[in-house]
């Protein structure tokens, strides 16, 4: 532990901070993805409460930035609390952050008020073996692994793994396992030609002088200060934070919910663990009884606000990335396809893969692996139900794409062949 942890932080020095003020700071380095940059800092401070931690997963394209956000955030946090993974198998993963311990006969794994950071997507054995861990299931969980040994062969080891650790991924594979899309939040990084410009500068003013650029950044008094914030939190040693308002809580998540699903039993548990980080963040003007706080009703409404941002491709089970494709790929498309002009359409047009792959070109400037659009992108989106796929009437070899619910403004009489009326595009 750090000499700063031992001496106490005045805390007299602090003020409430909103989340506009947090990104202020957060933008220094972290270029746009306001709502991604949000939700990446609030997750790693869930890591000081006892059991409000959530997860969270970026999965976008190589060089979009999905490792960047988490580590750039991570730099503010205490370094003996983050703990940053490449591709690790489940045994390297133990053995390198586990300690021996003779009566357990196997290791013992502490990620109590840890920052676990994925990135690349860990081996699928050791994802397994995560899985009760990310769903909070219990505070102390035993696994049993084999170890291969050269004098005796393979060996089973245990692995007691204790407490509750923040977990973020960072992916380039787009296609997810359901099991772990419902124990995460689903986010992907900005990809827009004015947060890649302004990339570009930072980039270009960090590497002309990086001394200069880091003493720069080091020396910022608001960054400064959000740093002693966050050791000064961790301090707190905040054991409960109850929410205020169950009522309201409920209230606006039903004007949100058409129909209920399960994953929805999930999703008001990460809502609830925004709004008591968001309490976390300024807990000195929280109510408070020794070493519980309680989240006001503006944390809820904040949380709220967080999750309007990204509720949609939640709602679907895929990551931001993937769903912003359908939106500015497939239904422009579709409505170049079958717009209104030529005396009617009988019969809608499909959308053929080489068409999808020639406007990704037009509209990010970079080409389409057609394996990935065939094997990853279009499975996920018909698994979220918004596409299927029919044969092409004049080759029954190529399969072409139909949205199912087509937000174009086509709205002919073969309306009723598509299922019924048709909704207007709606910003």
């Amino acid at each position: 532990m750090s000499e700063q942890n031992y001496q106490k932080i005045d805390t007299s020095k602090f003020k409430q901070i909103s989340l506009q003020e947090l990104n202020e700071i957060l933008g220094l380095t972290i270029k746009k993805d306001e709502v991604n940059k949000s939700i990446t800092f609030l997750c790693a401070l869930s890591a000081y409460t006892e059991n409000s931690q959530f997860n969270i997963s970026f999965n976008a394209p190589s060089s979009s930035g999905k490792s960047y956000i988490p580590l750039e955030i991570a730099q503010l946090f205490p370094k003996e609390d983050v703990i940053k993974t490449g591709y690790a198998s489940p045994t390297a993963f133990f053995h390198e952050h586990g300690e021996f311990k003779k009566e357990l006969k196997g290791y013992e794994v502490d990620l109590e008020r840890k920052i676990l950071i994925f990135l690349d997507q860990p081996h699928n054995l050791l994802l397994q073996h995560l899985r009760p861990l990310l769903s909070h299931d219990e505070k102390e969980i035993l696994l049993k692994i084999t170890d291969k040994n050269e004098r005796y062969g393979l060996k089973t080891k245990n692995i007691l793994i204790k407490g509750f650790p923040s977990v973020i991924f960072c992916s380039a594979g787009l296609k997810i396992d359901e099991q772990e899309a419902t124990r995460m939040i689903l986010l992907s990084p900005e990809i827009t030609q004015e947060k890649i410009r302004e990339g570009i500068y930072t980039k270009i003013q960090k590497e002309a002088d990086e001394i200069a650029f880091k003493n720069w950044l080091e020396e910022n008094p608001k960054r400064k200060l959000l740093k002693e914030r966050i050791s000064a939190i961790k301090q707190e040693n905040i054991k409960e934070i109850k929410i205020s308002s169950p009522e309201l809580l409920k209230e606006m998540f039903e004007k949100r919910i058409k129909i209920l699903k399960p994953r929805h039993q999930r999703d008001i548990g990460r809502i609830i663990s925004l709004a008591k980080s968001l309490a976390l963040l300024n807990l000195w003007w929280r109510e408070r009884t020794q070493q519980t706080i309680i989240a006001n009703s503006e944390d809820i409404r904040e949380a709220f606000k967080l999750w309007d941002e990204i509720s949609e491709s939640q709602e679907l089970g895929i990551p931001p990335y993937i769903y912003n494709l359908y939106k500015n790929i497939i239904l422009p498309l579709w409505e170049e396809k079958n717009s209104e002009g030529d005396g009617g359409i009988v019969e809608p047009n499909g959308i053929e893969r080489e068409e999808i792959i020639k406007k990704h070109f037009q509209v990010y400037g970079q080409p389409l692996d057609p394996l990935k659009l065939r094997q990853q992108i279009i499975p996920m989106w018909e698994s979220a139900g918004l596409i299927y796929q029919k044969p092409d009437p004049n080759d029954r070899r190529k399969m072409l794409i139909y949205p199912t619910t087509p937000l174009t403004i086509f709205k002919k009489q073969n309306n009723s062949e598509l299922g019924g009326g048709v909704n207007e595009v709606k910003e």
